[in-house]
C-alpha cells in the first residue's frame, strides 16, 4: 500500500510519514536536503502498531513496535545531509492526518495523498490532537474493511504473496474492461536448469485477455510441456465493459476454464507425476506484471486496464491491502479509466474548481478557510460530454509503443518460390514497419516499410535486395488494400488494384528460406532487423485482413502481442492521449536557451491537463498546460517564473469538444501566448537574464511522477487530441512525430479518434 499518514507542508521544510508498499517511511526536510527512513518490515496486516518519531536538530529516529507486544521492535535512525537543522513551519500552516485535501499539491517527495486505515492517540510535541475535528471523510470507531476491488491503469500490476495450485484447487475472479489485451493473473515459479530446448524454465500459469478472449497458459513443469487453452466470448468479445466473472479449476490433470455461465474449456496436463504435482509460485501478479520482467511464456506482456474484484484462492476470498507492491494501480476502486485528479501550486489555487476533500483531518486550520475558497467559483463549468468511440471488429491499432507488434505463424514452405501477402491499412503516419519475415540469418527476408508515405517493398533472397516502391500516397487516413508479391522473379506492389512497375530479382536463386513467422506492425524491441535500413519502428496505424498467398492469418493464434489496441472506426489526424500517461522526446535532452517557439493544436473535454513541460536539474523550465479552462504559459530564466495567462470569457469554451490552436512563443525575457487568434504577452523584470537552461526530455501530454517539473502547476495528464506539434528554433523544427517518442504511455499516434463535435 501507498498512503499518506502524517503531513505537515511549508513552501520548502516539511515531514511526512506514509505507508509505501506496507513500510512505514518518514521523510523530512530542514532546508539542506531530505533524510528518509524506511522500516525493514511491512505493517499493513491489520494489526495495531505503535509508530514514534524523535528528532534532535538533524538527527532523527523511527520506532515501530506492536501495540501488544513490546519486545517486537524496529527502529531506523539517521542524520539529515547539510547545515539546516530547524523544521521552518509558522503557527498557519496546517498539519495534515490521513491525507491531503484535493486542493494542495502533492510535493514531489510523497508516494500518495490518502490513507486507509485506522489512527488513534495522536500526539505530537506532547499536545493531543482530537481527531474528528475538522475532519473530512473520516469516521468514529474503527474497522478495517478488506478492499476487494481495484483498477488498474497503463503499465498497472499488483505483485500478492505467492500461491500453490495443488492437485485440488480453484481461482475465481471478475472482470471487466474496455481493452482487448492484457494480462489478468499471472504465477511464476523459481527458475530451474533448461534441460531441453521445448522445455520450460518455470512452472507457471496465466490467465490474460488477447484480442477479446480468454487464454490461459499452465506448464506444472515435472517434465511436463506448456498447455493453453481458449474461451470465446458468444458476442464476440469479453472487453464490452461489462462485468465477467471467470473460474479456474484443476483436478489433478485436468485444468478448465469457465467465463460468465458458458461451458468450460478443458486442457489436460501431461508428465509422469503431474497428478500430484504442487504448482508452486515465487511471484504471483494481479492486472500485469513488472516491465523489467520477461515473460516470453505468456502470449502478451501488455498490462491490463480495467476493474479486477473478488479474487479468490481456494474458497478464500484475497485482500488488496496486503499485497506486497503495486504500481499504477488504484486500490478499492472500480473503473474502466482512470479518474483524473488535478493538483496545483498553492499560488495558483484561485484557477481551481470546487475541491472535494480526500479524507483528511486538519489539526491546525489553514489561514484561507474552505468556505473563502468555494467563493471563487460562481458556477459549474460546462465540458462537452466524451463520447467513447467505435470500433472496427478484426482491426488492430499498432504503433503504440516503437515495439509495438503481433507475430503470425504461417506455412513457410508455401513462399519459397511465390509470395502474395495482402492486407488492409489505415494511417496518417509518414513512416513506420508494416509486416517483416526473415531466415534466422537474416540473409533472406521480405518486408514492408512506409517511408515518407509512400510504401517500399524489400526483398532478398540471398544474393542481393531489390526495393520496390509505389507512387501512390497512402497516409491520408483511408483504407486502402494493399498486396505485394514475388513471382518469377519478379517484385511488384499493388495499392487499391493499381500495380507498380514490377522490380527484376538480381542473382540465380530462386527460393525464398524464411521462418514461419510474419511480424505484423513492429517488431519486439529484443529483436533487430539487419538489412531493412533505419524504418524499424512500429507503424502507428490500424491493420486488417491479412492474408498470405490468399490464406487469412488467423490472429487468435499469434505467437505474441504486444502494445495493439483497438481501431477506431471513425479516427481524423492526431495523437489521442487518453488521460493517463505522456509522450516524451529529446531523450539525449532538450535546450531552450533564449528563444523557442512551441505551435500545436489541441482538442479535448477536459478542463485541467499539461500539455508540455521542460525542465533542468536547476530552476530553468518552460512549461505549457491547461487549469480550469485557462491556457497557462510559464517560463523560468533562472531568476523566477513568469506566466503568461489566456483566460477566455466563458472558461469552458476550451473543453468544447473542437480544434483550438495554441502558440507560446519565448523570446528571452519576454513570452507571448495565442489560443485562438487572442494574444497575451509578458516581460520578466529582470532583462538580463534571458536563456532557460534546460537540460531533459521534452514531455507532452504529462510526466512520470518521478519526474521533475519546475514550470508546471498541474500533474494531470491531458485527455484528448494533439495534432500540428511543434518545437521550433530558428529554421530547426524539432519533436514533431509522437511515434518517434522515447516513452508512450497511454499514447495512440497518429490516430485520433472521432469526428469534431
Amino acid at each position: 500500500m501507498i498512503e499518506c499518514v502524517l503531513c505537515f507542508l511549508d513552501k520548502r521544510d516539511f515531514l511526512s510519514l506514509e505507508i509505501v508498499d506496507g513500510k512505514l517511511r518518514l521523510s523530512v526536510e530542514l532546508g539542506s536536503g531530505p533524510l528518509i527512513l524506511t522500516t525493514d518490515g511491512r505493517y499493513n496486516d491489520g494489526t495495531w502498531y505503535k509508530v514514534a518519531f524523535q528528532r534532535n536538530k538533524k538527527q532523527g529516529i523511527l520506532a515501530v513496535m506492536d501495540s501488544y507486544n513490546s519486545s517486537q521492535k524496529e527502529a531506523k535512525q539517521g542524520e539529515a545531509p547539510g547545515t539546516a537543522s530547524d523544521l521552518n513551519r509558522s503557527e498557519k500552516d496546517p498539519i495534515y492526518i490521513g491525507g491531503l485535501p484535493r486542493f494542495r499539491v502533492i510535493r514531489r517527495q510523497l508516494s500518495s495523498r490518502s490513507y486507509v486505515g485506522c489512527i488513534r492517540n495522536l500526539e505530537i510535541s506532547r499536545s493531543n490532537f482530537d481527531l474528528l475535528r475538522n475532519a473530512y471523510g473520516v469516521r468514529k470507531g474503527c474497522k478495517l474493511e478488506p478492499t476487494r476491488s481495484i483498477t488498474v491503469l497503463n503499465e498497472g500490476y499488483v505483485e500478492m504473496l505467492p500461491v500453490s495450485l495443488p492437485p485440488e484447487s480453484e481461482i475465481m475472479v471478475s472482470f471487466s474492461t474496455l481493452n482487448e489485451t492484457g494480462i489478468i493473473l499471472a504465477g511464476f515459479g523459481k527458475p530451474v536448469e533448461k534441460r531441453s530446448r521445448r522445455q520450460a524454465q518455470m512452472p507457471f500459469f496465466g490467465i490474460m485477455l488477447v484480442n477479446g478472449h480468454i487464454e490461459m497458459h499452465i506448464n506444472p513443469m515435472d517434465g511436463a510441456s506448456t498447455r493453453k487453452l481458449v474461451v470465446r466470448s458468444p458476442t464476440g468479445t469479453y472487453s464490452d465493459g461489462q462485468e465477467h466473472s471467470l473460474i479456474l479449476h484443476r483436478n489433478k490433470r485436468m485444468v478448465s476454464v469457465q467465463v460468465d455461465e458458458g461451458k468450460p474449456a478443458e486442457v489436460r496436463l501431461n508428465g509422469p507425476s503431474v497428478e500430484s504435482v504442487h504448482i508452486n509460485t515465487s511471484s504471483f501478479f494481479i492486472g500485469g506484471v513488472p516491465a523489467k520482467m520477461a515473460t516470453t511464456m505468456l502470449k502478451t506482456s501488455q498490462s491490463f486496464y480495467g476493474c479486477i474484484q473478488n479474487l479468490i484462492l481456494n474458497m478464500e476470498q484475497m485482500d488488496f491491502t496486503t499485497v506486497v507492491k503495486y504500481e499504477n494501480v488504484q486500490m478499492d476502486s472500480c473503473m474502466l479509466t482512470e479518474k483524473p485528479k488535478p493538483t496545483v501550486n498553492d499560488e495558483e489555487q484561485d484557477l481551481l474548481p470546487t475541491p472535494v476533500p480526500d479524507g483528511h483531518v486538519t489539526a491546525i486550520k489553514p489561514h484561507i478557510t474552505t468556505s473563502v475558497l468555494r467563493s471563487h467559483v460562481t458556477k459549474p463549468l460546462q465540458c462537452a460530454q466524451d463520447i467513447l468511440p467505435d470500433y472496427v471488429p478484426d482491426a488492430h491499432q499498432f504503433g503504440l509503443t516503437r515495439g509495438s507488434h503481433i507475430i503470425l505463424p504461417f506455412d513457410q514452405t508455401t513462399i519459397r518460390r511465390r509470395m502474395s501477402v495482402q492486407l488492409s491499412l489505415r494511417t496518417f503516419a509518414t513512416s513506420g514497419l508494416i509486416y517483416y519475415m526473415a531466415h534466422q540469418n537474416q540473409v533472406d527476408y521480405a518486408a514492408l516499410q512506409l517511408h515518407e508515405g509512400r510504401l517500399h517493398f524489400l526483398f532478398d533472397m540471398g544474393k542481393g535486395r531489390t526495393e520496390t516502391i509505389h507512387s501512390a500516397v497512402t497516409n491520408d487516413g483511408k483504407w486502402h488494400t494493399i498486396s505485394t508479391e514475388y513471382i518469377k522473379r519478379r517484385s511488384t506492389i499493388t495499392v487499391d488494384g493499381q500495380e507498380s512497375a514490377s522490380v527484376s530479382i538480381p542473382g540465380e536463386s530462386n527460393t525464398m528460406d524464411v521462418e514461419g513467422k510474419l511480424y505484423l506492425g513492429g517488431l519486439p524491441p529484443s529483436y533487430t532487423a539487419k538489412n531493412i535500413g533505419n524504418v524499424t519502428h512500429s507503424i502507428p496505424a490500424c491493420i486488417s485482413n491479412v492474408t498470405i498467398n490468399s490464406k487469412q492469418l488467423d490472429k487468435d493464434g499469434a505467437l505474441s502481442i504486444h502494445a495493439v489496441n483497438k481501431c477506431y472506426a471513425s479516427a481524423q489526424q492526431g495523437t489521442y492521449f487518453d488521460g493517463s500517461g505522456f509522450a516524451a522526446l529529446v531523450k539525449e535532452g532538450y535546450k531552450v536557451r533564449s528563444d523557442v517557439n512551441i505551435s500545436l493544436e489541441v482538442r479535448t473535454t477536459s478542463l485541467n491537463g499539461v500539455l508540455l513541460g521542460i525542465s533542468s536539474a536547476k530552476v530553468d523550465a518552460i512549461g505549457l498546460e491547461i487549469v480550469n479552462g485557462r491556457v497557462l504559459f510559464h517560463v523560468n530564466n533562472g531568476a523566477g517564473r513568469i506566466t503568461a495567462i489566456y483566460k477566455p470569457e466563458d472558461s469552458s469554451s476550451l473543453c468544447d469538444g473542437k480544434w483550438h490552436q495554441i502558440q507560446a512563443n519565448k523570446v528571452k525575457h519576454k513570452i507571448i501566448l495565442t489560443v485562438d487568434g487572442n494574444t497575451v504577452q509578458v516581460e520578466s523584470p529582470h532583462v538580463q537574464s534571458t536563456s532557460a537552461d534546460t537540460n531533459n526530455p521534452v514531455y507532452v501530454g504529462g510526466y512520470p511522477a518521478d519526474v521533475k517539473q519546475n514550470c508546471l502547476t498541474s500533474q494531470t495528464s491531458f485527455h484528448g487530441c494533439i495534432k500540428n506539434f511543434k518545437l521550433v528554433k530558428g529554421t530547426q523544427t524539432e519533436a514533431d512525430d509522437f511515434s518517434k517518442s522515447f516513452e508512450m504511455r497511454g499514447v495512440f499516434p497518429h490516430s485520433c479518434p472521432g469526428t469534431e463535435l
